[in-house]
């Protein structure tokens, strides 16, 4: 079989850990370092209580991280009909993209961390001040601490937790590593479906300041679970390489994937901050709006599982460049034509299937191609870079809502032209690996 002769070759002659043939290597690239001693096949348990529990205790932690983060959008409504009406819907995303990009960006030092001191000191750390930056924000009352508490801390704390959990669990798979972390990242999904309807439900019972205050202490619950049972395979880590190396940037397929995700990232997060507002500008009530983010994330649950264990499967990039690329057209092919609430529903279950599986594959395809000591700087060093177009999308696309007088049209081509384009260069990073198709990839 293609894969069996693929997986033979690949510690000898490719840019990649595991995956690989003699077509792979880009003529003038210098290959990846060879993996170590600890990336042996025999290395990895692909299984066992410890690799399990860390599994669950990821799982745990980007449930009320990556989920809370998934749900901006019912904040972003919340604000621009109570404390921050005054503002236009442009200035209020600056808060989630803000909140995104300092996510992303932390994921350079945090993955560098991760490699020198592994996950437990920094899991403890982003969960003190994930949950005091929850904590302000319930006590926040103008822009400025919003930005502050919202936009930096939270996301301070959200991406301490998340690159370490994530790193962890890649140490102890390989085989069925998609699997792995398509089941933690779904913790970011059902998240981002309870906490919606959480929000929604609590906002008008107890108050904006103690339903956030709700979701500080299950932060602090569920995190203090998942740093008791997370752990690294690796029992020496690397406390003497520097924080940046330039030659992670010699290998063409780690280049291509960061320039598919740098478009991707532009358009990915466009809907999950506007969907709701979408909503209610088609007559759909403000209560029944908040679920329809809930089930954009419902369908992310499944996008994160069925797409990783295909991976697993039949090939990570094999899997990926299809749905990176479906999650464009279903932004430019339904969202365009979603004028009820059956197809806004429609749409919202599509999108977030597709783009769910995105987010759970773009790991595995980093860390497949990477050395087994390198994965917490790799996948840092991809999510720091689209960190600034993360930035920028919500932002823009609320300028074009604004310039074109509440049209979402514009908004749509936007995000669906980015997610399009950036698969393209998925798939040009595919074929850098083999350029056959029947190769398991």
């Amino acid at each position: 079989m293609a894969d069996a002769d693929v997986e033979k070759r690949s510690t000898k002659e490719s840019v990649v850990g595991v995956i690989s043939n003699s077509s792979a290597t880009a003529v003038n690239d210098v290959p990846s370092p060879t993996p170590s001693v600890a990336d042996a096949d025999d290395a990895f348990p692909d299984g066992g209580a410890a690799a399990w529990l860390t599994v669950l205790g990821a799982f745990l932690a980007l449930f009320c991280s990556f989920g809370q983060l998934n749900s901006f959008g019912t904040f972003q409504t919340w604000y621009a009909e109570h404390q921050l009406s005054h503002l236009p819907p442009s200035t209020i995303a600056w808060i989630g993209s803000l909140q995104l990009w300092v996510f992303f960006f932390s994921g350079g030092f945090v993955g560098r961390l991760f490699d020198a001191h592994g996950p437990r000191v920094i899991l403890i750390f982003g969960t003190l001040i994930l949950v005091f930056g929850t904590m302000m924000t319930s006590i926040s009352t103008h822009y400025y601490q919003y930005i502050l508490s919202q936009g930096v801390l939270v996301a301070i704390g959200i991406g301490t937790v998340f690159y370490p959990s994530l790193a962890a669990i890649s140490t102890h798979f390989k085989k069925y590593r998609s699997t792995a972390l398509g089941i933690a990242v779904a913790g970011s999904g059902v998240g981002g479906v309870v906490y919606p309807i959480m929000y929604q439900q609590l906002f008008n019972r107890v108050g904006f300041a103690w339903t956030v205050r709700i979701s500080g202490f299950i932060s602090l619950v569920l995190c203090g679970v998942a740093i008791a049972i997370i752990t690294s395979r690796l029992s020496k880590p690397q406390d003497n390489v520097p924080w940046f190396d330039p030659k992670v940037f010699r290998d063409a397929p780690f280049r291509l994937v960061i320039a598919g995700s740098v478009l991707i990232s532009f358009g990915l997060f466009i809907p999950f901050f506007y969907i709701v507002d979408y909503s209610t500008d088609h007559g759909i009530s403000s209560e029944t709006a908040f679920y329809v983010l809930s089930v954009m994330n419902a369908g992310g649950i499944l996008g994160r599982l069925a797409p990783a264990f295909l991976g697993d499967v039949l090939g990570r990039f094999n899997v990926m460049v299809p749905c990176a690329l479906l999650a464009g057209l279903s932004t430019l092919v339904i969202w365009t034509f979603s004028h009820s609430l059956v197809t806004i529903m429609l749409f919202a279950v599509v999108y977030g299937f597709f783009s769910g599986a995105f987010n759970a594959l773009v790991i595995p395809c980093i860390v497949q191609i990477s050395d087994v000591r390198e994965y917490g700087t790799r996948i840092g060093v991809l999510y720091s870079i689209v960190s600034f177009p993360a930035l920028c999308g919500g932002p823009v696309a609320g300028a074009m809502l604004k310039a074109e007088g509440g049209s979402y049209v514009g908004m749509i081509m936007l995000a669906g032209t980015c997610m399009i384009a950036g698969s393209l260069f998925l798939l040009w990073a595919r074929l850098t690996l083999s350029s056959r198709f029947c190769d398991r990839v």
